[in-house]
């Protein structure tokens, strides 16, 4: 069981596009000019941010493009890095090669309880949905088709292999989560090769987050299950905003001016989805060298919302799922956030608090 921990928290899988570790390469670091510009000084010249290539880091991805995190930091400057696994941003946080950055629940978790709670917060929500299981409707017509079938899933542990574990127990089969045989065959597979895996008919299947899950619908595949169909108002984490607590402790006006910016970043997607689903497009291809086509971008972006809303007790029941699978020890998840600078920035712009499920500072 030792092993599983790390495999569970280690990797969200909705984030898997680009080099482990890279420079932006944008032109966010220069100081805004723009009205409503910051024209205080902040207490850090530079703010390390990290964020995936992929949708459901859209706030990141769109917020860099449109400029809407440097109006708030003024003449401090972004440093901006790619990941592609949630280990090394959190491997880089902990390094102090960024302090502030975009991540899966899962990796942001596992960071917080392998450090004892002293690396990391988690201050702000992010990404809600963009998970499905996909199917091959020659094979499986109907969720009880699924038994006996061959499933994949990003990762042992990961997220939605989790997610699918707790599903197959819900229907009442039984599958060992370590091997993966049972009542369903889960085979553990990385999201860039699961398209290649279905056209082959090595899977007849997968529980897979965007954009591979549109990927395989432009093969052929059926949606079968929005994993959002299944948590209470349709809406669970996928993205949050992790901060290292040595950075909040030294330059909290630096971090309440990143959330600033998150926050009009969300808005101004809601209200102008058609301009950031080009604007996030254009920055995947900029980062990964390939744009993503229509039929796999739109009904993609369409299945993703941005939110503030940290979605904490989400967080918490995919932990408790994960317990409940057997592949992890019940983490000692108190005080993993601060929404205390989320919450000042939502009161200030009118907007409703969120709160942390009783698991840190409101």
């Amino acid at each position: 069981m030792a092993a599983a921990l790390p495999l569970f928290l280690g990797v969200l899988a909705a984030c898997g596009y680009g080099s482990d570790n890279k420079s932006d390469g944008s032109n966010s670091s220069a100081p805004a000019t723009s009205t409503g510009a910051t024209t205080a000084k902040l207490s850090a010249d530079e703010v390390k941010i990290g964020y995936f290539p992929n949708l459901t880091h859209a706030t990141a991805l769109v917020g860099l493009k449109e400029g809407f995190f440097q109006q708030e930091l003024g003449s401090t400057k972004i440093k901006p890095a790619t990941f592609n696994a949630g280990p090394a941003e959190i491997e880089a946080l902990n390094a102090g090669s960024i302090d502030i950055g975009w991540i899966g629940p899962s990796p942001a978790i596992n960071g917080y309880t392998k450090s004892g709670g002293s690396n990391l917060k988690i201050i702000s929500g992010s990404a809600s949905g963009g998970v499905k299981l996909v199917v091959n409707p020659a094979k499986i017509k109907t969720l009880a088709d699924v038994k006996g079938k061959k499933i994949a899933t990003p990762q042992l542990g990961n997220t939605q292999d989790v997610a699918l574990l707790n599903w197959i127990k819900t229907q009442g089969w039984k599958v060992d989560a370590q091997s993966g045989k049972g009542d369903v065959s889960v085979v553990r597979t990385d999201n860039k090769i699961t398209p290649d895996a279905y056209k082959n008919g090595s899977i007849d299947g997968a529980w897979v987050p965007e954009p591979t899950a549109s990927k395989l619908v432009a093969e052929g595949a059926k949606v079968l299950l929005d994993e959002s169909s299944l948590w209470p108002n349709k809406q669970f984490v996928i993205t949050n905003v992790i901060v290292s607590q040595k950075f909040l402790s030294a330059h909290p006006d630096v971090v309440e001016a990143v959330l600033r910016g998150s926050v009009k970043t969300d808005a101004w997607i809601k209200a102008n989805s058609d301009k950031a689903k080009a604007d996030a497009n254009a920055q995947l291809e900029q980062l990964t060298q390939k744009a993503l086509p229509a039929k796999v971008l739109d009904p993609a972006w369409a299945s993703i919302q941005v939110t503030d809303d940290p979605l904490a007790a989400t967080a918490k029941t995919e932990a408790e799922h994960a317990v409940s699978a057997g592949l992890l020890k019940a983490p000692k998840l108190d005080g993993i956030y601060d929404l205390t600078l989320l919450n000042k920035v939502l009161k200030a712009q009118g907007q409703p608090t969120v709160d942390a499920a009783g698991l840190g500072t409101q």
